[in-house]
This record gives structure tokens, sequence and C-alpha cells, in this order.
């Protein structure tokens, strides 16, 4: 259950958290990427409407031009100026009507019959055109009979005094203006303001005055008191999410993917964690075993080497002495083993010295080198100059060494070299015990320190593990590397002390 819930931690935190961060981050980054594209969209359709619409104002002056000369010249003949009106009318479509008018603002005639004897001195345009003595364009919406909506634009003719003899207005055709936009933008949801905020032209509004959302842009147009307002194109959720899954897929695989990963190498150290458990448990209980049955062997042991040692000194024949020795031998034999046990039983907690390493090595050397040359074996040792001291417990790790000098010299039956250095690292120093023997298969490195395991016909399985309990009671640990044929390198290492 406890897995479990891990488990589910370690998917939240790796897969589902960093999936909802990053798809929360991307749907607002592409949302506002988003918004920035209909944006630039929309400023877009609306510079296009002002160039047009600016294109349309500055043609309609340049022809209001043209009639203000002609009707400078031709004022006295009023019968002239009426079919150059309506001429100027039936040729292009954006007018509604083009008119002369009295500097009172009084029809005087025009292109239609739609003002005739019209006055139009209260309209804010010519009053702006008497005063300014300029084009001006109204502000306005107008209606005219026929229920046609427009919009005025004038231009004084003054004489060579600057004084307004006449003025010549146009009426601008708002569903001509209208079609041309829709022609430009067909599916765009826009208008034209003026200066009060009033809507002239609107395309695909539907008559309503207000857009269905506050996201619009508004540009000015330059010949004209007015605005364009565009509305920026609603967002589609749909592309946006699609932007966003193929995005979010590879992140997904790649957060699963390392999901695994981690989970793999969790699963790895926790089964090594459980297997050294396991192990210390299985040494833990071999101690126990052996603490209760070591001290029931050794008494009886006891007494029956003293009962042998008597019936030694009673029978002195040469056929009894060899069977006594013999049975001193095993009895020894069946010594050590229990000592070796005791070991295993005894708790961590010991007395301890500090030591120089070298010392015990020294010591050592003398029962080595008998050894070796029993069976022809040289030896070399390598020892620093300077003393490095261990807190340890001296005859146990003479022990480890005699024990494992005692394997590295099994190893060499028909001869070797065994050699024996001391190095000081940072923090640590570090006894090699080397061997030219037989070596250890690659898959039985990993079984030696078992309890019980041998490849010895007389073994018992027990010196390497006792070897590895002393010395993690120092604090150190013992490594082994071995080659089959070429030998084996058995290094110690425990930490320094300051004497």
């Amino acid at each position: 259950m406890k897995s479990r819930k891990s488990n589910y931690l370690l998917y939240m935190i790796l897969v589902i958290i960093p999936i909802f961060i990053a798809f929360i981050y991307h749907m607002y980054d592409e949302i506002n990427r988003d918004f920035i594209q209909r944006k630039e969209k929309a400023i877009w359709i609306a510079t296009i409407h002002q160039k047009s619409l600016d294109q349309f104002i500055a043609e309609t002056i340049t022809t209001l031009d043209i009639l203000a000369l002609t009707a400078e010249t031709e004022l006295d003949s009023i019968d002239k100026l009426h079919p150059l009106l309506k001429k100027t009318h039936s040729k292009d479509p954006r007018y509604g009507g083009i008119y002369l008018l009295d500097p009172n603002g009084k029809v005087i005639t025009g292109s239609n019959s739609l003002l005739t004897n019209t006055n139009l001195s209260n309209q804010e345009y010519i009053k702006e055109i008497t005063r300014t003595k300029d084009i001006v364009i109204s502000n306005n919406l107008e209606t005219l009979k026929n229920g046609q909506k427009v919009i005025g634009i004038g231009e004084p003719v003054l004489n060579d005094e600057g004084q307004i003899v006449s003025i010549i207005i146009a009426h601008l055709r708002i569903d001509y203006v209208q079609n041309i936009m829709r022609l430009l933008t067909p599916d765009t949801k826009l208008s034209v303001t003026n200066s009060n905020g009033s809507v002239i032209v609107d395309i695909n509004m539907n008559g309503s005055t207000e857009f269905s959302h506050k996201n619009s842009i508004s540009l000015p147009i330059d010949r004209l008191p007015w605005s364009i307002k565009v509305e920026i194109p609603k967002r589609d959720l749909g592309k946006i999410s699609k932007k966003v899954s193929l995005v979010m897929v590879p992140f997904i695989f790649i957060c699963h993917i390392l999901f695994l990963l981690i989970k793999y190498f969790m699963l790895k150290k926790q089964t090594a964690r459980e297997k050294k458990e396991n192990e210390l448990q299985k040494l833990e209980l071999v101690g126990t075993l052996a603490a209760s049955t070591a001290h029931e062997i050794r008494n009886p042991l006891t007494g029956i080497k003293g009962l042998v040692q008597l019936l030694s000194e009673k029978y002195t024949n040469t056929d009894d002495q060899y069977y006594f020795s013999v049975i001193n031998d095993e009895i020894s034999r069946i010594n050590e083993i229990v000592s070796e046990f005791l070991i295993l039983g005894k708790p961590t907690a010991q007395k301890t010295e500090i030591i120089d390493t070298r010392k015990i090595i020294i010591d050592l050397e003398p029962l080595i080198i008998s050894e070796a040359n029993l069976n022809t074996v040289q030896y070399e040792s390598s020892l620093p100059f300077s003393p490095v001291y261990v807190d340890c417990t001296k005859d146990q790790l003479k022990q480890v060494i005699l024990n494992i000098t005692k394997n590295a010299l099994e190893s060499m039956p028909k001869g070797g070299k065994l050699t024996i250095t001391l190095i000081e690292l940072p923090f640590r120093c570090q006894i090699q015990v080397s061997d030219t023997g037989s070596g250890i298969p690659e898959g039985e490195i990993e079984k030696i320190f078992q309890p019980f395991y041998t490849s010895k016909d007389l073994g018992t399985g027990l010196g390497l593990v006792v070897c590895k309990r002393i010395l993690q009671s120092f604090g150190g640990e013992i490594q082994i590397s071995s080659k089959v044929n070429k030998g084996t390198i058995v290094d110690i290492f425990l930490p320094i002390k300051e004497k």
C-alpha cells in the first residue's frame, strides 16, 4: 500500500504536474501569440480601408477642384454648369448628387432635382466652409428625399479677392462606400465613425452600433475626421488546442520515459538495499545462532582436549601418540571454527586503540614469510615512511590480514608472488593484498561474502564474512577484484586517525 502511494506521488511529481504546468504555459503562450496575430490582421485590414478611403476622398477632392475651376470661369453661365454637374454625376456612381450653391448656401443648380431651391446654410459643414474658405467634409450623415444616405463634401469657389462667390458640394453615397469596403474584406466586422463616435458606415454589423466584444482596434483616416474601427477576429480555440497538442504529445512521452527511468533506478536501488538488508539479517541470524551454540560446543571441547592430553601421557606408544596428535589437530580445527562463530556473534562495540598500521604488517611479516616459503611464494611489501594511524583492535586487524594472506597463499599451490602495499589516501588508508594465483570466477565474487559459501574442500565459508564484519566495526570496508589464472587483489580501506 505504501509502495503504491509512493508510485502515485512520483507519477504526480514527474508526469501529471509537469504536464499540467507545460499545458498551462503553452496554452497561455499560444493564446498570446494568437491574439497578436489576430490583432496584426485587424490592423492590416484597417490599414487597407484607411488607404482606400483616403484615395477615395482624394479622387473626390480632385473632381471638386476641377468643378470649382470651371465654376469660377463659367459662373455667369449657369446653363453650362448644369450639364457638367450632371455628366460628372452620371459617370461616377459614388455621387448621390453634385450641386452649386450661392455664398449663402442656397442651391443654384445640381445634377438632380433632390435639392432644388433648398437652403443648406444651416448645415455645419457649409458654415465651416464659409468660415475657413477651404474644403470641408461633413461630420454627419444626411438622408435625401429618396431615402439615400449620403455624406456631404464641399469646396468654396473664390474670386480674385478671395471672396466666396459660390460653393460646390458633392453627396457621397454611403451604400457605395459600404460596397467598396465589403468587397475588400467581405468577412470582417468593421465600422467607420465620425469625430463624435457616431457610426457612419458599418460592415457586417447588422445595424448594431457596438461590436460583440471589446477586442477591436481603431485607426484615424487622414483626409477625414473619422476613424476606422475593426473587430479583432474571434479566437479559434480548436486551432489553438491543436497547436498546443502537437507540442504536448512529445512532452508527455518524454515525461513518461523519465518516470519509467527513475522508477527503474529506484527499483534497482531498492532491490540492492533489500538484498543488503537480507544479507545483514542473514548474518545477524548466523551470529545469533553462532553465539548461542559456540559456548555450548567449547565447554565439552575443553573437557575432551584435557582428557586427550591425559591419555597421551598414559599411552606413549608411537601409534597411540599419532592418533592423539590427529585428535588434537581436529580439536584445534573445531576450536578455530568456534572462535569464528564467536566473532560473528560479538556485538559491534569493542575496545579499540590508535595503532600504526605499518607496525601491524611488520609484526605479521615473519609468519607470512614463513608460510610463503613453504608454498614457494615470493613475498614483497611496500610501506610508507611516515606512520599511518587507524583506530582498531590490533589482534582482530591482524586476524583479517592473516586470513586474507592465507587465502592468497592457498590460491598459489605451484608458487607465485604475494604483495602487501600500504597506501595513505586523503582521510583513509588502503591495505592492498595481491597475488598471482588461480583467481576467482566472475560469478562467484558476489557470493564470497555470503556465510558458509566456500570453494575449498575443507573451508567453513566464514573467513571472509568474519573479516568483513571486523572491518565494518572499525568503520572500514573490503573490496575484491579477481581474474581467473591471473590473480586476486583485496583492498582494505580504514579511516585514518590522528595520534
